[in-house]
């Protein structure tokens, strides 16, 4: 469960006192009044009759971009080895990454201005169109093309789907449907690997990607006839201009973050240089791509922000390495090693689930200086475990409960996010949660395939040093998360 994009978030309230300060603020802050809600009787769940198929048919997208994610990572040495590409490997996993923090943009600038259907449409005719390409590739560059096009077209599917979480449902469903979101990666975790192996040792690798695409159709067409009957609650506003300077910035940022990813495979000292410039440059680019104050953690909003960048970051970047620690160091078989990833999806959507429950009894401030202080336990128990060569058994649970710490607290970034977005930023401000995500999962990665390669026989150790001094960052901000009306009365 590497792929950077696989649970994504909620939008609704949490604690009553944080929804009701929170929208006070934005309406105090934006000049507009958020999205009023709504005075019908309080629908059951997200399955409930008004919204049971465009519930379905959102979690059936995610389900298969999820499916995809983890299809991919189990077929890309087979890919490689076909199209005689080895040399490519690396880029054929940075490039739909990068691709992605573009189509965040476009798409979040595109749904504020026309609300999220226009841009919703046309990201997954693209999404179809890039696995067309990388299905029918006959070489490795054509196949990068694919991914690339994929890449930017499945990152811009998340910021119309938030946005429609956010208009269509009431704010006590919200977390309930992101919680189905993170539920949506389970069976995917669990049996995607296998069935997409099955597939292209049964096959071809190509059916892998060509298959989903007949799944698509069905889910679009479950997912439509539902957003067209509420359409008058998605409107857009034709006032808010296109910035061809954010997308300039996020072509900027993206380069940014593909040369990250790609620095370690310069010599050294050259590939610390380039690490360092390229960070900064990605710093300098994701700026007016953020809500103002992101960088310096603001509290409210731009904290929320910088802390799932954080969070984001000591997760991903802890968890490629998990597997390959018991393959070298217990003489794990892949398979075995694996199983801690599907743990860690069990309990990620177990935990978000549950969260989902207690949005009158624990705030979101609450929610994330929870799963904060839990990440933390967990990856310092991981550390431990690689330093002395413990048990695996240790770090198998603590995984687990490091998925259960970001299932609890990665759905309230965008529940707390979207309760102080005005409806004319809700598409910028949800691009910005998922930019957030990506740039701290290459850049933490990043840093971390750097020490690997400076640390040699010890770089486990080393590794998870450094994604627990960054969750330990996390800790340390989380509490900023309250909005500043809130903060002020605490």
């Amino acid at each position: 469960m590497s792929d950077v994009t696989k649970k994504t978030d909620s939008p609704a309230t949490g604690h009553p006192a944080d929804a009701a300060e929170a929208a006070e603020a934005a309406a105090a802050d934006s000049g507009e009044v958020p999205a009023q809600r709504t005075r019908e009787p309080l629908a059951r769940g997200p399955l409930s009759k008004p919204y049971r198929w465009l519930s379905i048919g959102m979690f059936s997208i995610i389900f298969l971009a999820a499916f995809e994610a983890m299809a991919v990572t189990t077929i890309m040495p087979l890919v490689a080895t076909d199209l005689d590409g080895e040399a490519l490997f690396a880029l054929s996993f940075a490039v739909p990454l990068a691709a992605g923090i573009i189509g965040m943009v476009i798409a979040g600038n595109w749904t504020d201005r026309a609300g999220p259907l226009p841009s919703l449409i046309v990201s997954a005719v693209l999404f179809v169109v890039g696995l067309v390409i990388a299905g029918t590739a006959v070489n490795m560059e054509a196949f990068i093309v694919g991914r690339f096009v994929h890449g930017l077209s499945g990152a811009a599917v998340i910021v119309p789907l938030y946005v429609i979480v956010g208009r269509v449902y009431p704010e006590h469903l919200r977390a309930r449907v992101f919680a189905g979101f993170a539920a949506a990666w389970v069976i995917p975790s669990i049996v995607g690997p296998a069935l997409a192996g099955a597939v292209a040792e049964a096959t071809s690798w190509h059916w892998v990607f060509l298959g989903v695409i007949v799944l698509m159709l069905p889910a679009a067409a479950m997912m439509l006839p539902p957003i067209v009957r509420v359409r008058d609650q998605v409107q857009g506003d034709p006032s808010v201009p296109w910035s061809l300077s954010r997308v300039g910035w996020s072509v900027l940022t993206a380069a940014a973050a593909l040369a990250v990813s790609l620095a370690k495979e310069l010599p050294d000292p050259w590939q610390w240089v380039v690490a360092v410039a390229a960070i900064a440059v990605a710093a300098v680019g994701a700026r007016p791509l953020l809500p103002v104050g992101t960088l310096r953690a603001a509290r409210g909003m731009p904290a929320t922000v910088m802390l799932k960048l954080i969070v984001a970051g000591a997760f991903f970047g802890s968890e490629i390495y998990l597997p390959y620690l018991f393959i070298e160091h217990y003489d794990f078989s892949p398979s075995l090693a694996g199983a801690v990833l599907t743990g860690a999806g069990l309990s990620w959507a177990a935990a978000s689930w549950l969260q989902g429950r207690l949005t009158e009894r624990i705030s979101n401030t609450q929610a994330v200086v929870i799963g904060a202080a839990t990440l933390v336990v967990a990856l310092v128990a991981v550390l431990v475990v690689a330093a002395f060569t413990l048990a695996p058994a240790i770090a198998f649970v603590a995984w687990t409960l490091a998925g259960a710490a970001m299932g609890f607290m990665y759905p309230r970034f965008s529940v707390a996010v979207l309760a102080l977005s005005p409806v004319s930023a809700q598409g910028f401000n949800s691009a910005a949660l998922t930019i957030s995500e990506s740039l701290g999962a290459a850049v933490v990665l990043a840093i971390t395939a750097l020490v690997s390669s400076a640390a040699g026989a010890g770089m486990f150790t080393a590794d998870f040093a450094v994604t627990v001094t960054i969750a330990v960052v996390g800790l340390l901000l989380a509490s900023r998360v309250r909005p500043p009306a809130v903060a002020s009365r605490a």
